[in-house]
């Protein structure tokens, strides 16, 4: 019996990750080559990975929701017999054993209190009772050694004696007994009575955990104390505000009514895949490539009439058909008159591009993603359409090849299909130019004279200044706007 592994492929150009998304087989499975075993996310797109082997799955190396560097093993198969689901055959490594879930949210120690360590982790939640010390009964009042207490009051020349007797010298409240006959005893009285008080009432708490407490806005009285006699440490506070965070989490929110006690209110989704792609991918091109943005507000009534032409007309039947249809014919129309948009900064020299791969930065459930289309420049009109469509299909279906995202030149987002009228977009890494389409709606414009409603957009576009500078920049909007106003300049 032969036993092979599979390694993570390269699924585009320099990909050195990829996150395991969900499995398609699992062990003991008969596999033949070119079979779908696994479907993974990178940052480009998803991917369905083909067996290259034929025999029986032995083990899964890696988990769901795992990221593998390209060149990790990730599945063994064996040639030959089946091998017998949950045993490993000789020489194939294990499949690792499940990661333990996390501890419910409500048995996590507050992480402004115990940082990280085997301390911290060992903390669960305790209940909400008064724990005596060990060894000692709860300290109901505090010992009489430390209580101070009055002794018999001196009498005075004009009071008998039996009179002094009547002060009782065990409890300060006999002390107001003798009020009306001792001058400041009751003064004296309420004083220890005071003290005493205030001794039963202080909580026994270090200076750290005190100030703790206080920048947790918890009352040390009402945290139950284990240390000696009753000392609330600093494990007792950890724990008390851990419970009180699992009940703030079991209660109703704005955002939702609860449903388990470790649904907390802040929601944590990890970064990974095309969002952590477009994460570093923006910083990097808002911090390197200085961006200079202008706009324009555009008449496009005519581009409504040639838009509602077009879903007339038998050619364009059974196809979408959009005003960002015509932007992106007037987008590819200006950067034929204005090469230099087209282009990539690299360093040492400019790389004017005389071919269109025109980008459409589409949202979808796993975060922005844009995909090109190859040498739009020779698209016909209806080709560009069919594209477009495509395009916006598969991209939301998560299904876009790593090689559409690759190799764009300019690119188009279209923000007005979320109502927006317009935005300073960010550039997409390896160009210098991106124009963002806002929403078409009626306004007034003036139109020989008169105010009339007419439909109305507004372009916005941002530019790297290195290499497209305020002339240029505004020569290619004027271009690109003037194709909206009026669509019939394609024809020449």
């Amino acid at each position: 019996m032969t036993l092979r592994t599979f390694h993570l492929p390269d699924v585009g150009e320099g990909l050195t990750e990829a996150d395991i998304v969900s499995w398609k087989v699992k062990t003991g499975d008969t596999v033949a080559v070119n079979d779908v075993i696994v479907e993974i996310e990178t940052a480009k797109s998803l991917v369905e990975l083909p067996s290259p082997y034929a025999g029986t799955v032995s083990a899964l190396l890696v988990q769901e929701g795992q990221t593998v560097e390209v060149g990790a093993p990730i599945i063994s198969v064996s040639a030959g017999a089946q091998a017998e689901p949950g045993i490993a055959q000789p020489g194939a490594p294990m499949t690792p054993a499940p990661v333990p879930a996390p501890a419910a949210d409500d048995e996590q120690p507050s992480a402004s209190l115990t940082g990280t360590g085997p301390k911290a982790d060992a903390v669960k939640r305790r209940p909400r009772v008064q724990r005596p010390s060990p060894g000692r009964e709860a300290p109901a009042a505090v010992p009489e050694t430390n209580v101070p207490r009055p002794g018999p009051l001196p009498r005075t020349a004009a009071e008998p004696a039996s009179a002094a007797a009547t002060v009782p010298d065990t409890t300060v409240p006999g002390a107001a007994a003798s009020e009306s006959r001792v001058p400041g005893v009751a003064a004296a009285g309420a004083a220890v009575q005071e003290s005493l008080n205030r001794l039963l009432q202080r909580v026994l708490a270090k200076p750290p955990v005190r100030k703790a407490a206080k920048d947790l806005g918890i009352n040390l009285a009402d945290v139950p104390a284990t240390g000696v006699d009753g000392e609330v440490t600093k494990q007792d506070l950890i724990s008390y505000q851990a419970q009180r965070e699992s009940e703030q989490a079991a209660a109703d929110t704005f955002w939702k009514p609860a449903r388990k006690p470790q649904e907390m209110r802040i929601e944590r989704i990890p970064v990974k895949g095309v969002r952590r792609a477009t994460a570093k991918a923006m910083v990097e091109s808002a911090f390197t490539a200085p961006h200079v943005s202008i706009f324009v507000d555009v008449d496009a009534s005519r581009t409504m009439e040639f838009v509602q032409r077009l879903k007339a007309s038998r050619d364009f039947e059974g196809i979408k058909v959009s005003p960002l249809l015509i932007l992106a014919k007037a987008v590819i129309w200006a950067a034929a008159r204005n090469p230099s948009v087209n282009a990539t900064w690299a360093g040492e020299e400019i790389l004017v591009k005389h071919f269109m791969n025109l980008g459409i930065a589409a949202a979808t459930p796993r975060g922005l993603m844009v995909p090109n289309i190859k040498d739009a420049q020779d698209l016909s009109l209806k080709e560009l359409a069919v594209a477009l469509n495509s395009l916006a299909t598969t991209a939301r279906a998560g299904k876009t090849p790593p090689a559409d995202m690759q190799g764009g030149t300019l690119t188009v987002t279209n923000i007005g299909a979320l109502g927006i009228d317009t935005g300073t977009p960010i550039i997409n890494p390896g160009e210098v130019a991106i124009v963002a389409f806002g929403t078409i709606k009626q306004k007034p414009w003036v139109v020989g004279g008169a105010v009339v409603p007419r439909w109305v957009t507004t372009l916005g576009g941002s530019f790297d200044h290195r290499v497209v500078d305020g002339d240029l920049s505004a020569r290619f909007m004027a271009d690109v706007a003037s194709i909206l106003e009026e669509p019939a300049l394609l024809l020449d």
